[in-house]
């Protein structure tokens, strides 16, 4: 893939003639070898053998001709960039500067590899200062990004070492350079431009008196990097959300209610959504046949049906092809009761959250008990979390779950009042911004009654996002109609979340002071 050709002009003239520069960024040519000796010479004076031979270039322009970049002005090359492509695995993070170049011929080259390395880059000392290598860096990061390469990685010169080697380690001058307490013309240069060190490499390059032989190694990792896609079965980067914002109606069997289930299964899984979300306690309009009871027993006997009915939804989650988070359901275990969501993956596998924040109205009318774990699943699009309704109004979970890499929470809810879905509704939202996730909220509408503490709903479910450019500007993917029965579709694109991750307006997860504060589980 030759590198399209970027011009730029200015300094211009009051009668439009360009005055000063032409700058040109292109592909190196064997032709420009004699511009390149002119820059080495300059740049490399105090390195011995640091110059490339003119077989050398030939050489890299024979192997990886996009790989070798510069900038013209007005026809003479000022500033070049070298880079090879490496399978990083066969050297890892202890090699020196002549192993990585296959001792200066590029054997090391594969166009397989998955490490854009560079070898070298050099800029005429009378165009320092007009940020050429930034142009430069660029170019590369570009380049990484359209091979679908993992990073780009080079070993760096740390010129200004010597000056401070008498009273100060290499780690020590490293740690002063990113607190800007010290400026090193190459090693702030790489930081400014989004490379991390990983760490020093000793007698990287000998030759290299300033540097006194160290080297650091650094790293750019491409954000857009994706494994190369399986024919079938691969991971997707955009997955398809079906919420369900069900009614409440009284029903004469299981059999019934479940017919109404499984249609919003079968329709939202024509649309090829990879989940649908019900809301919490969905499975309520069994508990009619037992409002003769007083709510605590019958919340229990309503219990009676869980089993079966999660049976079920494994069963609906393979024939359908569509993982489910069944809302919530209660579960009646060792004499505790329980508020439970299951996810019921579509490849047969199924698993539960319980809810762990239990609301004063559950502990008084029906005495459920709150679980004591919180887990993060696997599933065929990456890992998710459930969090049932109270829950999302504790940070803490969320954060936990972000720390251990959700891209989706899925939050089913019950509310009877616009005070209470507001609740749900502002801190799903807050919890997509601190968090860098995806957000769904199911909830229930309608009324049940003569249904104790299930009489009325309130619900608007929705998709909510971080709040960032590549993002609505109001976070909301997408938003049911309030109070209606109805179910909304909505793609979410998880690369997104990588770019926002390194690249966000503010990066939420990044920025936290881990200095001053942490969060643990506490909980064997």
């Amino acid at each position: 893939m030759a590198l399209k050709e970027k011009q730029v002009l200015f300094n211009i003239n009051n009668d439009g003639a360009s005055s000063e520069h032409k700058l040109l960024l292109r592909n190196i040519q064997l032709r420009d070898y004699p511009d390149m000796v002119e820059i080495m010479s300059q740049v490399y004076s105090n390195i011995g053998d640091a110059l490339w031979v003119e077989e050398d270039v030939q050489n890299l322009l024979k192997i990886f001709p996009e790989g070798q970049i510069c900038i013209e002005d007005k026809g003479k090359v000022v500033a070049c960039a070298l880079c090879l492509i490496v399978d990083y695995k066969k050297y890892g993070d202890n090699h020196t500067y002549q192993q990585i170049t296959g001792n200066y011929k590029f054997s090391t080259h594969d166009p397989d590899g998955d490490v854009l390395y560079g070898i070298d880059l050099f800029i005429h000392p009378a165009y320092q200062g007009m940020r050429l290598g930034r142009r430069l860096y660029d170019a590369r990061k570009e380049m990484c990004e359209n091979l679908n390469l993992e990073s780009i990685v080079a070993g760096g010169r740390i010129p200004g070492l010597a000056k401070y080697a008498d009273n100060m380690t290499p780690r020590s001058y490293i740690d002063l350079v990113k607190s800007k307490d010290i400026y090193d013309p190459i090693l702030s240069f790489q930081l400014s431009n989004d490379f991390h060190v990983k760490k020093i490499l000793t007698n990287y390059l000998p030759s290299d008196n300033e540097s006194m032989a160290y080297a650091t190694l650094l790293q750019w990792n491409n954000i857009y990097y994706e494994e190369k896609e399986k024919l079938i079965g691969g991971v997707k980067s955009v997955v398809r959300l079906g919420v369900v914002q069900m009614q409440l109606r009284n029903v004469p069997s299981m059999e019934a209610w479940l017919s109404n289930v499984e249609f919003f299964i079968d329709a939202v899984s024509d649309y090829k959504a990879d989940f649908i979300l019900f809301p919490e306690l969905f499975n309520a309009p069994l508990i009619g046949q037992f409002n003769e009871e007083n709510a605590a027993m019958a919340m229990r006997k309503l219990a009676g049906f869980t089993e079966e009915l999660v049976q079920r939804f494994v069963e609906y989650a393979l024939s359908y092809n569509i993982n489910i988070i069944a809302g919530s359901m209660p579960l009646y275990r060792d004499g505790d009761l329980y508020n439970v969501s299951f996810l019921c993956r579509r490849d047969g596998t199924w698993d539960s959250q319980y809810k762990l924040h239990i609301t004063p109205d559950e502990k008084n009318y029906w005495g459920v008990s709150g679980g004591n774990k919180l887990k993060v699943f696997d599933t065929d699009i990456g890992k998710i979390g459930i969090l049932i309704c109270y829950d999302v109004e504790f940070p803490e979970l969320t954060r936990i779950l972000a720390d251990k890499e959700i891209k989706i929470l899925f939050v089913p809810f019950m509310t009877d009042t616009q005070n209470g879905f507001h609740r749900v509704h502002h801190c799903a939202k807050a919890r997509a911004i601190e968090n860098e996730c995806y957000v769904a909220i199911a909830g229930s509408v309608g009324n049940l009654p003569r249904v104790t503490n299930i009489d009325l709903q309130y619900a608007q479910s929705a998709v909510y996002s971080p709040s960032d450019f590549s993002f609505p500007n109001n976070a909301v993917i997408a938003e049911a109609t309030p109070n209606t029965e109805v179910a909304i579709i909505a793609d979410v694109d998880l690369s997104l979340l990588k770019e926002l991750n390194v690249k966000g307006s503010v990066r939420n997860l990044k920025d936290r002071r881990k200095d001053l504060y942490e969060l643990r589980w506490i909980k064997k």
